[in-house]
């Protein structure tokens, strides 16, 4: 699937060059010969203009002659004295004519465009004219048709890009969750005979404190499976007690971390804050945060879970007091594979903001790191 989307990408992006490309290509042919043929118009413009200015005009010519003239209704001209002073203009905005500094603008505009026609009165030495010329509207559209092109093709190749990533998201998506549910379909008989073998021990009478916690361990296996089964799920979202719902992860999480390690819990007063979650879901997002807090700290420091609301969002912030992380991974930590871990597949983090964005309909990323101090997550949950 990946080598699919990535040979179309590489085709496409192909066939974008080659339709550009050509386009420019002919395009361009396109305005030298239409910049040609105007060069030529213009000139037969002025010799039409000086035919009928010389004085043996008067012949049946002239009327071709003054045809000439009147049938240039695309190609603006400024006629200006041997100073380059503007004497008249010819197609033109006749409204904006009226204004010197239009005027003066279109000839500098004209001077970077083409040379002039010089033309010298045969009648009056001392009167010479030049005659600057810009280009006829289809002459500019031909030219900046390319561009025109290129921003459609540009934009259809995005919108098929966009297409086939989601295309690739939800195919990707699809394969996430049928491996999770086939996970928890795998992990449930084992649990089951598991929990069969607990009760069986039960009845033997062994240490109580040694059943105690094998019961526990089964139990965290059979939430394990239950939590992979809700993947790919519409999870249901329960008003749950976030100070209690994270404490219970906090005390687990204790109990399994050296004693070098201190827990705090902030919730400013609040001994109780509500907002629709889903408990086994949430708790897997809180369990990978403190588990990643475990790793970087190495076996020693604190870690601290702020949580705080307003009217309308709670804030939850997991700290601790690890190597942090750098810039460059900062932006990464939440994609798919990535890890610092000798050992993971780096999916923790990955699916923790899957839950947390497309279950909780919240916000999950790094708040603040900095190296060699510690890092911290921040989750936004909508009450």
């Amino acid at each position: 699937m990946i080598r699919q989307y990535l040979n179309l990408r590489t085709f496409l992006a192909i066939v974008a060059i080659f339709i550009v490309s050509g386009t420019i290509i002919y395009s361009q042919y396109l305005a030298r010969k239409i910049e040609s043929d105007e060069k030529i118009r213009v000139e037969q413009w002025l010799l039409a203009g000086k035919f009928i200015s010389s004085p043996d005009s008067l012949t049946p010519d002239i009327g071709f002659a003054t045809r000439i003239i009147t049938d240039n209704k695309t190609i603006p001209i400024i006629e200006t004295d041997e100073n380059d002073k503007i004497t008249q203009s010819v197609n033109l905005d006749s409204v904006k004519s009226l204004d010197k500094k239009y005027l003066e603008a279109k000839l500098a505009e004209f001077k970077g465009k083409h040379a002039p026609f010089e033309w010298q009165d045969p009648r009056d030495s001392t009167i010479r004219n030049r005659y600057y010329y810009g280009n006829s509207q289809l002459l500019d559209e031909v030219r900046y048709y390319p561009l025109i092109q290129l921003l459609i093709v540009a934009l259809f190749i995005l919108i098929i890009f966009l297409s086939l990533r989601g295309s690739y998201r939800s195919s990707q998506n699809q394969v996430w969750a049928g491996m999770a549910k086939e996970t928890a379909h795998q992990l449930g008989t084992p649990v089951s005979s598991l929990e069969g073998w607990v009760e069986m021990l039960k009845e033997k009478q062994m240490d109580p404190q040694i059943l105690q916690e094998l019961e526990k361990d089964v139990s965290r296996l059979r939430l394990v499976s239950d939590r992979f089964g809700k993947i790919g799920s519409r999870p249901q979202l329960e008003e749950t007690d976030l100070v209690q719902q994270i404490r219970h992860m906090v005390d687990y999480m204790k109990k399994r971390a050296t004693g070098k390690i201190q827990f705090l819990m902030d919730t400013h007063n609040d001994n109780m804050i509500i907002a629709r979650i889903s408990p086994p879901l949430f708790d897997w997002v809180i369990e990978n945060l403190l588990k990643n807090a475990l790793d970087a700290m190495e076996g020693k420091g604190s870690i601290t879970v702020d949580i705080h609301q307003d009217p309308e969002k709670v804030y939850i912030d997991v700290t601790d007091t690890g190597k942090g992380i750098s810039k460059a991974n900062a932006a990464r930590v939440f994609k798919p594979g990535f890890t610092t871990k000798k050992r993971g597949w780096g999916l923790g983090l990955s699916l923790s903001r899957r839950i947390i964005e497309t279950y909780h309909r919240g916000e999950i990323f790094v708040k603040h790191s900095e190296h060699g101090k510690g890092t911290t997550f921040r989750i936004v949950l909508k009450k």
